[in-house]
C-alpha cells in the first residue's frame, strides 16, 4: 500500500508538471502572437514554389567528361587495392593498361540569351568534353570560353539563341537573414531546389581566393557546384561554389560566390580570356584586442600592414610595413579581408586613397594600382637548439636560412620550441617562426633579442614581427 501510494502521488506530480508546461508555452505563445505579430511574420518559411518553376528552365546541369591516364589508373584501381591485401610481398607485372573515362557533374545556368553560361572552374577543370542537359532533357556540347581558379568561375558558350537568361541582382544589398533559393543537381539529382537563409556576408578563407563569399545555410551537396543562388524576386545574387564539411556532405554552411563579382570575372574571361588583377603589393593582416591596446587603437578595426613588398605601388605611395589602413577608397575597414576584397575588385592603373595610422598618428596616402604579379606560394621549415626567453627555445639562422630572407630584406632568429604554458605561446607564436623584429628592435642575432628582453615594460603589450612559412605576421604579446 505505501508503495501504491508513493507511485500515486508520483503520478499526479507528473500530470501536474505537464500540465503547468503546457500551460506556460501556451502562454508565451500567446504573448508572443499577440505583441509580437511582425517577429512572427518574419520567421514564416518563404514559399518558393512559383519561383522555382519561373527560374528553373535558365538552370542546366552540366556533365564533364574526363581521360583517367594509364599510370593513374593502374596505381588507384590495381596496385593500391593489391597492397592493402597482400603488403610489400607481391610484385605487380606491368601491363598495357586502357585508359579509363571519369565522368562527374555539376550545374550552369544562362546569363545571356544567345548561349553564354557561368558555373565553377573547379565543376570543368580538366574537362576533355563538356556538355550541358537543360530542363526539357535537350542536351548540348559546351565550349569553354574562359576560367578563373581564383575566384572560380568559368564561361561556358552553348550554340542557339532564345535560351532563358536569368535575370542578374545585385549582391551587395543582400541582408543577412534574407531568404534564398539554390537550384542544382546534387549527387546528379536534376533540378532539386533548396532554400535557406543568408548567415553571413563577406566571407574569406586564404589569398588563394580572391571573391568575399556568401555564407548561407542552403543544403548544397556535391553536383550544386557552378548552380545559381536566388534572391526572392527570382534573381541570381550568387554562384554556389563549396562548402564546409569534415564528410564531404552538408553540414550547414555553404558558400556562395557573389553575382557582382562573377559578372565582372565573366565580362574579362568573355572579352579578354583571362582575368587582369590589380596590385598593391601589401600582406595585411587583422588586429586583435592585444594588437590594439600595442597600437594605441580604441578597438580592434583596420589592416595591419606586416610587409610592403620593394618597388610595388604600396612603396611608391609612401605605405610602410607597420602602418595600419582605416580606410580605402573612403571605406572603412575593419578587418584585412575587407581591404583584399577592395583591391580585387579593382583593375590596373586604378588610383587608391588610404586614410592609415602610423606610429599614432593619421595621414593620408594616394597612388595609382598596377598589374599583379604571379602568385608565388612559399615553403616551411623547422629546426632546432640554443637560447630559452618568455618560453621560447632559439638559434641562429644558418647561412641557406638567411638567404630565403634575404629577398624580404629580412633576418632574424628561428623559434625552435615553444613552451606550451609560457607568454610567447599564449600570444601565438609557434615553433619555425622566425623573429624579425621584437618590440620595436630590429632583430638580427640573438644577442639583439636578450637586449630586447631587458627593455621589455613590466606590464602591457609589445609586438613581436615573424616570417611564418615565409609570409609576414605581427604579433601581439602581452606581459602581465
Amino acid at each position: 500500500m505505501p508503495k501504491q501510494r508513493s507511485t500515486r502521488k508520483m503520478h499526479n506530480w507528473l500530470q501536474r508538471s505537464t500540465l503547468a508546461l503546457a500551460i506556460g508555452t501556451t502562454m508565451m505563445v500567446s504573448v508572443s502572437a499577440a505583441t509580437m505579430p511582425k517577429a512572427h511574420a518574419a520567421v514564416t518559411t518563404a514559399d518558393f514554389s512559383d519561383l522555382v518553376q519561373q527560374v528553373t528552365p535558365g538552370v542546366a546541369r552540366v556533365n564533364v567528361t574526363k581521360t583517367v591516364s594509364e599510370e593513374e589508373l593502374a596505381k588507384a584501381q590495381t596496385a593500391e587495392l593489391l597492397r592493402q591485401f597482400f603488403g610489400d610481398k607481391i610484385r605487380i607485372p606491368e601491363q598495357a593498361v586502357t585508359p579509363a573515362i571519369e565522368y562527374a557533374y555539376g550545374t550552369a545556368f544562362f546569363v545571356t540569351t544567345d548561349g553564354y553560361m557561368l558555373t565553377n572552374h573547379h565543376v570543368i577543370v580538366g574537362a576533355d568534353k563538356i556538355t550541358v542537359t537543360l530542363n526539357d532533357r535537350t542536351e548540348l556540347d559546351a565550349t569553354v570560353i574562359g576560367s578563373d581558379e581564383r575566384s572560380d568561375v568559368a564561361v561556358l558558350k552553348v550554340t542557339g539563341r532564345e535560351f532563358p537568361a536569368l535575370p542578374i541582382g545585385d549582391s551587395n544589398i543582400i541582408k543577412v537573414g534574407e531568404p534564398v533559393l539554390a537550384i542544382g543537381s546534387p549527387f546528379g539529382f536534376d533540378y532539386s531546389a533548396s532554400a535557406g537563409i543568408v548567415s553571413a556576408k563577406s566571407r574569406n578563407f586564404s589569398r588563394e581566393t580572391s571573391v568575399p563569399f556568401i555564407q548561407t545555410d542552403v543544403a548544397l551537396n556535391p553536383g550544386n557546384s557552378g548552380g545559381p543562388l536566388f534572391n526572392q524576386r527570382g534573381e541570381v545574387i550568387g554562384i554556389n561554389s563549396r562548402i564546409f564539411s569534415g564528410t564531404g556532405g552538408y553540414m550547414g554552411l555553404s558558400f556562395s560566390i557573389p553575382i557582382d563579382a562573377a559578372m565582372d570575372i565573366y565580362q574579362q574571361l568573355k572579352t579578354n580570356g583571362e582575368v587582369k588583377r590589380a596590385y598593391l603589393g601589401i600582406y595585411p593582416q587583422d588586429i586583435d584586442r592585444n594588437l590594439a591596446e600595442a597600437y594605441k587603437l580604441a578597438r580592434p578595426q583596420g589592416a595591419l600592414l606586416t610587409r610592403v613588398s620593394p618597388d610595388s605601388p604600396a612603396q611608391q605611395s609612401g605605405l610602410k610595413s607597420g602602418d595600419i589602413i582605416l580606410q580605402y577608397n573612403d571605406i572603412q575597414i575593419m578587418r584585412a579581408s575587407d581591404l583584399l576584397n577592395l583591391i580585387n575588385r579593382a583593375r590596373p592603373n586604378d588610383s587608391f586613397r588610404a586614410l592609415i595610422q602610423r606610429d599614432g598618428k593619421q595621414m593620408s596616402m594616394a597612388g595609382k594600382l598596377s598589374h599583379a604579379p604571379k602568385d608565388v606560394q612559399a615553403q616551411g621549415r623547422d629546426q632546432q637548439d640554443d637560447d630559452v626567453s618568455l618560453g621560447l627555445r632559439l638559434r641562429s639562422l644558418t647561412p641557406e636560412e638567411q638567404a630565403e630572407l634575404a629577398a624580404d630584406n629580412k633576418t632574424g632568429i628561428l623559434v625552435t620550441a615553444v613552451d606550451p604554458t609560457g607568454l610567447a605561446a599564449r600570444s601565438g607564436i609557434l615553433a619555425g617562426d622566425v623573429i624579425t623584429n621584437f618590440h620595436q628592435k630590429p632583430i638580427k642575432k640573438l644577442t639583439d633579442f636578450s637586449s630586447a628582453i631587458s627593455a621589455l615594460p613590466k606590464k602591457g603589450v609589445v609586438t613581436i614581427e615573424v616570417m611564418r612559412q615565409g609570409l609576414p605576421s605581427i604579433i601581439g604579446l602581452r606581459i602581465e
